[in-house]
């Protein structure tokens, strides 16, 4: 079996981590390169540690180099209020790394994105992420998938107090959302991790992927 090399980038967020804790376990991976600001405290010989100012990714071509690419980045209005960051952080960062895969003849970009995503959107951060599923899609790159999640549960360590009574919310409200309405359930970040995961080792036609879908691809053993 031809064992493959991966980067993440966002491995030190909520679904990131558990990406990478995923792919430290899948024998199809040799190597798992990290692009990110701090390190994620694992010691692990699979793993190649890159620290760096993602603002500048595109400054670390030749670093740059694996057979499939998971994007991970994400921020937040409140963590981020400045809008010009915000969109260097959720547009600049995703564009930048598909980019490289385009330059580097790298095949297989998954990126995360958010339910409701859309360039047309009056909402500010359903559009950048809508402007950036275009930018990515156009690149062409030959195996490309978009996921939609809809909130996304789990324990984060900063205090997000409106998202932890959203989740509170929607523990309660999940059970009510059915047939088309599923796509708006709350979702686990490790059914996103798994879901990026079997995306990259199948074949799916689908190019943007809502949270149901997630879901149900999550749940198919890689």
């Amino acid at each position: 079996m031809t064992q493959k090399t991966a980067i993440i980038l966002g491995a030190t967020g909520l679904t990131g981590s558990l990406l990478l804790k995923t792919l430290l376990k899948d024998n199809r991976y040799n190597k798992i390169k990290l692009f990110s600001r701090k390190t994620v405290g694992i010691k692990d010989q699979k793993l190649q540690e890159h620290l760096i100012d993602l603002l500048k990714l595109s400054d670390y071509v030749s670093d740059f180099m694996a057979d499939e690419v998971f994007c991970c980045i994400g921020t937040t209005k409140a963590k981020t209020p400045d809008k010009s960051l915000y969109e260097k952080i959720d547009f600049g960062i995703p564009v930048s790394a598909a980019e490289l895969c385009k330059k580097n003849t790298i095949g297989t970009f998954i990126v995360i994105s958010a339910l409701g995503a859309s360039a047309e959107s009056r909402v500010f951060y359903n559009k950048i992420k809508g402007q950036m599923e275009n930018v990515v899609v156009s690149m062409e790159i030959p195996k490309t998938h978009i996921l939609q999640p809809a909130l996304i549960g789990g324990y984060r360590e900063e205090k997000r107090p409106a998202e932890w009574l959203a989740k509170k919310a929607f523990l309660i409200l999940n059970n009510g959302l059915l047939g088309p309405y599923r796509k708006y359930r709350s979702i686990n970040p490790q059914s996103i991790a798994s879901c990026m995961v079997w995306l990259a080792n199948n074949t799916y036609e689908s190019v943007r992927i809502p949270s149901d879908q997630i879901v149900k691809l999550g749940s198919i053993k890689n």
